[in-house]
């Protein structure tokens, strides 16, 4: 069985990453839970800036949940198109809105089964709108997320949905959603799929990563 870190350094490397990322957010640009849904939904297997650069033209054509039910899907596509997966998610957002005001009266839900029966959101982005939306504490697993908690020793689990539920029980208190942030930027920043820049890291003296650099 792989080693984890104990609690007391788990906790220790929330607040060394803090230290660098505290004050970092989403990188998805939004301004209500609605468009935080719709942006997340669209940034499956897709970059945050790409999805950023499509969500004004969206959001200007269609600013809630009422216009994009009415919307045309082709129309919705040729706005999204440059993000992977467009067709489908271009459906699934029209599909989306339409039970928004058919069964929530325009208005997101704040319950997770409730979000999860929605089309094109499962765990992670309901999990996400529940973090940054509403204000619970959450932990969505992305690629970022599973590949630094397990590579680092937070946890050492083989599925996103079996990371998150390791890290709600091994992340301190009160530090989930933020946490969810700082390995996100981390992994981007520092702990890299290929070759992760060890040398700069804040935490490599606790880290149980086997390979790091000479």
């Amino acid at each position: 069985m792989r080693k984890v870190l104990s609690l007391a350094k788990v906790a220790e490397v929330v607040e060394r990453l803090a230290g660098v990322y505290e004050d970092e957010g989403t990188a998805l640009v939004h301004e209500n839970v609605w468009e935080l849904l719709i942006a997340v939904v669209l940034s499956a297997q897709t970059t945050d800036v790409s999805v950023n650069k499509v969500t004004p033209e969206l959001f200007r054509r269609w600013p809630d949940a009422s216009a994009l039910a009415l919307a045309e899907v082709a129309e919705v596509e040729s706005v999204i198109r440059t993000i992977g997966l467009y067709r489908t998610k271009a459906a699934n957002i029209v599909k989306l809105s339409k039970e928004l005001v058919d069964k929530y009266d325009d208005v997101v839900p704040g319950d997770f089964d409730a979000l999860t029966t929605l089309p094109g959101v499962g765990r992670k982005t309901a999990n996400v709108v529940l973090a940054f939306g509403f204000g619970q504490e959450r932990m969505p697993v992305d690629t970022h997320v599973f590949r630094v908690a397990n590579r680092i020793g937070l946890c050492a689990e083989p599925t996103p949905e079996k990371t998150e539920f390791a890290l709600v029980r091994r992340i301190p208190k009160g530090r989930l959603s933020a946490t969810h942030h700082f390995l996100i930027w981390h992994g981007r920043r520092v702990c890299h799929a290929r070759g992760p820049a060890c040398g700069e890291c804040m935490i490599s003296g606790l880290c149980l990563y086997p390979k790091k650099p000479q």
